[in-house]
């Protein structure tokens, strides 16, 4: 039997798309086998939204090269996308498949086994902007035993300045509902308590098949066997009034919002192309607010974009303060060759980007302290995960619907387990440690 490796880099999507290839592998015969062995054949599934990205899919992909020189090497996804000739020219690499094409995995390995003698490789790389079809891929199975991402879109239509991923994904191209609900019917039969809905602009589901991104969640919810629905990340503009409301009716959805910022200022959204204003933003808030309880608000920031002065970035910070974020993600700018800021005038300096980060991580820091307080002498529920230690004792860890993390002394062997207790305190990762003998199951 072959063996076969899989390294992911990037996200969510990519991390369901590997997943997704190891079945098809698997499927297929091949043993899968952690990527710090040696293998008959090695998947890297690239990434390329920074400049780093790029550097550390060249990276892997040579490494695998050097694990086993007579490998088959695949390079896949959105570097080989992006960087076509400079992945063509890499020796390192055997089989290039680019997106929209990674179900042909399969195809392309024995492919190029009846070629190899020839010293020809297999490639697939199409325009992108021209895929119109949703690539079907799925999964029955996760390498996460209660939680499963579940991919359902992909594409952007956005162009934000300083993206390089509508080049890389194409349009937006969404799953037809049936699969969807085929597979989310499969993970809640194989034990699979929550969901996580991903795509690469989650928020555009439906734009191009008649369905939204709101019908999808109420079908999802229809679903036995899975007790939460959590979102990806969305667009503010999608949180209106009738969606907050109708999602804060479904009882299996969490609470957990991670609406897209980049920057809290009005001047630096026009610059990067985004489709709102911070008042925009802030009324989405409110709505959930409105209809839930305590939401987690999350989002990313990206600190130093081209021309970003110190007025400017102080109103990011001060509107970060203003919504109270449960977590922020913060970005330094990294100049992205094909994408209009990187032609931009004022460029920020590395220091000076270095400096806005510092600060930001530690109001923010400030922020989800504050958030995770809130919960303390509540009852909580939270979904156990795995076994851990912490602070020298045995814990289970787990998630409340919000996410935030929550730590249960004492317990052992309940992964995948639904539990009402009352949280005691917060700890200095901003997680809940939970009091021990105050559990009840709430499956």
């Amino acid at each position: 039997m072959k063996k076969a490796a899989l390294h992911n880099l990037g996200c969510k999507v990519n991390a369901y798309e590997t997943e997704a290839m190891g079945q098809l592998l698997r499927e297929n015969g091949y043993e899968l086998v952690p990527f710090s062995e040696k293998a008959d054949v090695y998947v890297i599934n690239t990434c390329s939204v920074t400049v780093v990205a790029d550097k550390k899919s060249r990276q892997m992909i040579h490494r695998a090269r050097k694990l086993n020189p007579d490998a088959v090497v695949v390079a896949a996804g959105c570097y080989v996308q992006t960087a076509r000739e400079q992945a063509m020219a890499d020796e390192a690499i055997d089989i290039l498949i680019g997106n929209n094409k990674k179900h042909e995995l399969v195809e392309a390995l024995r492919a190029f086994e009846e070629r190899r003698s020839q010293s020809k490789r297999w490639m697939d790389i199409t325009d992108i902007s021209q895929e119109t079809d949703y690539e079907e891929l799925r999964l029955d199975k996760t390498a996460e035993h209660t939680r499963a991402f579940l991919k359902v879109q992909d594409g952007c239509n956005q162009f934000c300045s300083y993206c390089i991923i509508p080049y890389a994904r194409g349009r937006v191209r969404s799953r037809d509902l049936s699969e969807v609900m085929a597979e989310v019917e499969r993970l809640a039969g194989n034990g699979y308590r929550e969901v996580v809905l991903t795509g690469i602009h989650l928020s555009s589901y439906g734009v191009d098949n008649g369905e939204s991104l709101l019908s999808l969640v109420q079908r999802v919810h229809e679903v036995e066997g899975i007790k939460r629905i959590r979102l990806g990340s969305l667009e503010p503009k999608i949180v209106t009034e009738e969606f907050a409301r109708e999602l804060a009716g479904l009882p299996k959805v969490c609470p957990h919002f991670h609406l897209s910022l980049q920057s809290g200022c009005d001047a630096t959204l026009k610059r990067m192309n985004r489709k709102y204003t911070c008042e925009e933003y802030k009324r989405g808030c409110e709505l959930l607010r409105k209809y839930f309880e305590h939401p987690a608000l999350t989002t990313d920031v990206i600190v130093g974009f081209p021309g970003e002065t110190e007025e400017e970035f102080e109103a990011t910070r001060a509107f970060l303060k203003d919504i109270a974020f449960f977590e922020v993600h913060i970005f330094k700018y990294s100049k992205r060759r094909g994408t209009r800021a990187a032609a931009m005038p004022n460029q920020v300096s590395e220091d000076v980007k270095n400096v806005r980060s510092d600060i930001l991580f530690e109001d923010t820091g400030k922020l989800s302290y504050d958030f995770a307080a809130w919960y303390a002498g509540k009852k909580v529920e939270v979904l156990l995960e795995e076994e851990t230690v912490v602070e020298g004792r045995s814990c289970m860890v787990g998630h409340t619907p919000e996410y935030v993390k929550a730590v249960l002394p004492g317990k052992k062997n309940n992964a995948n387990q639904m539990v009402l207790a009352q949280a005691e305190t917060v700890l200095s990762d901003h997680s809940l440690l939970l009091k021990q003998n105050s559990t009840e199951n709430i499956d």
